[in-house]
């Protein structure tokens, strides 16, 4: 379950979930995010911890066991490969911010915060994205800490990881929150995120919160296919999901309320993007007894946050090397890690020597999107949801019912409703969510 929340609970809970809505207007997205959660990102993730533990393999090869089961065509299992290569483009660049994190808590202990002037907050800042080297550097170590953890295995690396750091971090947000309605602007702050802004309800805000539930919680890539091939008999799915999504949740609302009093009552602007939480908490810390040791606390916990997310991630292609080409755990984990680690500089570049790059500009698209920006809507917005939509339609209509039942314990009206939600709300919310933009620029 710990493994499950760890997956769930990262940097899109901690890093993405406060710019996404300082982006994004606020409230209506917040809500948007939340019924996401509630009709579709929940009923797809107990779909795929349903096949998993019914296939027993990676994502293709446990889909491609039911489809077998089922008598359905074993096309299916083409879902779980682009899956995988889903996961792969993230954790490309997720690693390069889990670096961020590593970079952060070094020059905290080093140097010491800025002070309390947000204009040296946001040098330093400036500063660890101006150099290639140092982002490049930070980035290898991440995926070097991930490679080893998911080199030990599911139950010596990743769950020991999970059970000792998931807890720690969600004790250090909570001191963190508390100390931020304290001194912050509350009232702003709860404004902004739970009054919605209907001026800011439109097609693109309502893909960027269902792609941030798909980020946040990992499904559509087959993430929890993989954990629950390995879970024991024993495990209630339907618990693991709840707990996890409720956790998940939890630690964004968490976040967004440690982030946004402190920029509401420093003047900042809560759309200023990526880089929001590693402005706005420092500044925060500067404030606080203590507060470079918490800095480094904090942002030592992010890295595990990071990490926990990015095992899972890296996890999907290991699992498909072993199981599917027969290679030993390290070396695949040594492979797959090294690959993505190659991937992860154009991401590097593209915040400094290549910052100025518009991979689409010459279509007309797009136009001011970098190689980062344009990769993160690619795989949140567009890979990650038709992943999902794979996946609804499958257990949905090709997936017997009782099966689908009898693998989460589930009584027949939890059955029908998930079959209904599988069948029928997931498609419609997934296809309206993904055409909307494209429909109000027309």
């Amino acid at each position: 379950m710990l493994a499950a929340i760890g997956s769930a609970v990262g940097i899109g809970s901690i890093w993405k979930f406060p710019y996404e809505v300082g982006t994004n207007g606020g409230g209506v997205f917040v809500l948007l995010y939340v019924a996401g959660l509630a009709l579709i990102v929940v009923p797809l993730m107990l779909a795929e911890f349903a096949i998993g533990r019914r296939g027993r393999a990676d994502p293709s090869g446990s889909i491609a066991a039911v489809a077998l089961a089922s008598g359905a065509s074993r096309r299916w299992q083409l879902a779980g490969v682009a899956g995988v290569l889903t996961g792969f483009l993230i954790l490309s660049f997720y690693s390069v911010i889990g670096g961020w994190t590593i970079g952060y808590a070094v020059e905290t202990v080093r140097l010491g915060l800025p002070g309390t002037d947000a204009q040296a907050v946001q040098a330093r800042f400036d500063a660890l994205l101006g150099s290639p080297w140092t982002m490049a550097g930070w980035h290898a170590l991440f995926m070097g800490a991930a490679a080893f953890v998911v080199a030990r295995g599911v139950a010596g690396g990743i769950e020991r990881a999970a059970m000792l750091l998931m807890p720690l971090l969600l004790v250090l947000m909570l001191l963190l929150t508390a100390w931020s309605v304290v001194e912050g602007d509350l009232a702003a702050a709860l404004r902004f995120l739970f009054r919605p802004d209907l001026s800011h309800l439109d097609g693109r805000t309502a893909l960027e919160a269902l792609g941030l539930g798909f980020f946040s919680i990992g499904v559509g890539l087959g993430m929890m296919i993989t954990y629950a091939a390995y879970s024991g008999s024993a495990i209630s799915l339907v618990e693991v999901a709840t707990v996890s999504v409720i956790a998940d949740t939890l630690i964004s609302l968490l976040a967004g309320l440690a982030v946004f009093p402190i920029v509401f009552a420093n003047g900042l602007d809560p759309a200023s993007g990526p880089g929001l939480v590693f402005v706005t908490l420092p500044l925060a810390f500067a404030r606080m007894p203590f507060g470079t040791l918490a800095a480094a606390t904090f942002f030592v916990l992010l890295f595990v946050a990071a990490l926990a997310s990015a095992i899972s991630l890296l996890e999907l292609v290991v699992a498909l090397l072993v199981r599917r080409l027969g290679w030993r755990r390290r070396a695949a984990a040594a492979v797959a890690a090294s690959s993505c680690f190659t991937a992860g500089l154009v991401t590097v570049l593209s915040f400094n020597v290549w910052s100025g790059w518009r991979p689409l500009a010459g279509l007309g698209i797009a136009v001011d999107a970098s190689f980062f920006e344009l990769l993160d809507q690619l795989t949140s917005n567009l890979m990650l949801p038709l992943g999902g939509l794979a996946i609804a339609l499958f257990a949905g209509w090709a997936m017997p019912r009782a099966m689908l039942a009898g693998e989460l314990r589930l009584g027949a009206r939890a059955a029908a409703a998930l079959r209904v939600l599988l069948r029928y709300v997931a498609p419609a919310g997934i296809a309206a969510a993904t055409l909307a933009p494209w429909i109000s620029r027309g």
